[in-house]
């Protein structure tokens, strides 16, 4: 199966909700590409988001799905209180919020659905096997996102994908590099730059992901540049 590349316009550089140095410059914004694309390559049913701030990633998977004319679900999972690493929101919280809220009420209104509470919380709403894109994005300590994969691991759907941001941060007490390394035997692969995204393939392989991970460099490459 073919993987086909996308040069599109993001929706969201130009709604006024959201500053545009996030979509454009932000720490998420050299993925957008390679999120857009894997959705409209993978055709998922249903995509969960676990953390999402001013949505960078999450347009990026809805705009794919919208473009695709996929039946798609794609949710976003957040407290939009923020967190040690991203910053106590206080009262800008609920500004971001509602700015996430309009611009996905009107571009997205079939498509995304904002869930404001903690991940664990969330786990109710979501049956086992239906996860088929999984991006986990929220605290970002070691013991954070090894809860969050292994809580989330049986909601991913046979042949589901996780993606991890922030797997090259190594300051601080950012731990995603370390659990990542844990995953090594498993198919995956690996970005770089933008403080690095992984692609994990934990429960089998698609068939259009077969040919990125026998030509990995190639693909990495072209969302680099």
């Amino acid at each position: 199966m073919k993987w086909n590349c996308y040069n599109t316009p993001f929706i969201v550089e130009n709604s006024p909700e959201i500053p545009r140095h996030f979509t454009v410059s932000g720490a998420w914004s050299g993925h957008r590409r390679f999120a857009y694309d894997l959705i409209r390559n993978s055709k998922p049913r249903m995509v969960v988001e676990l953390g999402t701030f001013y949505g960078t990633s999450f347009f990026s998977f809805c705009q794919g799905a919208k473009d695709e004319k996929l039946s798609t679900r794609c949710f976003a999972i957040d407290t939009w209180q923020g967190d040690p690493h991203s910053g106590i929101y206080d009262h800008v919280g609920e500004q971001i919020f509602q700015a996430v809220q309009a611009v996905n009420t009107r571009e997205f209104p079939s498509i995304g659905t904002l869930v404001r509470c903690e991940f664990d919380k969330a786990l109710p709403y979501f049956a086992n096997d239906s996860i088929d894109v999984l991006h986990i994005d929220g605290y970002h300590t070691y013991e954070a996102v090894h809860h969050d994969y292994t809580t989330w691991y049986p909601k991913l759907a046979p042949n589901g994908i996780v993606l991890f941001h922030d797997i090259a941060v190594r300051s601080g007490d950012f731990g995603v590099y370390r659990f990542w390394g844990e995953l090594s035997a498993l198919p995956r692969i690996e970005f770089p730059h933008f403080h690095g995204l992984g692609v994990l393939f934990p429960k089998g392989i698609p068939d259009y992901a077969r040919a990125l991970l026998d030509h990995k460099d190639a693909l990495i490459s072209h969302y680099i540049c």
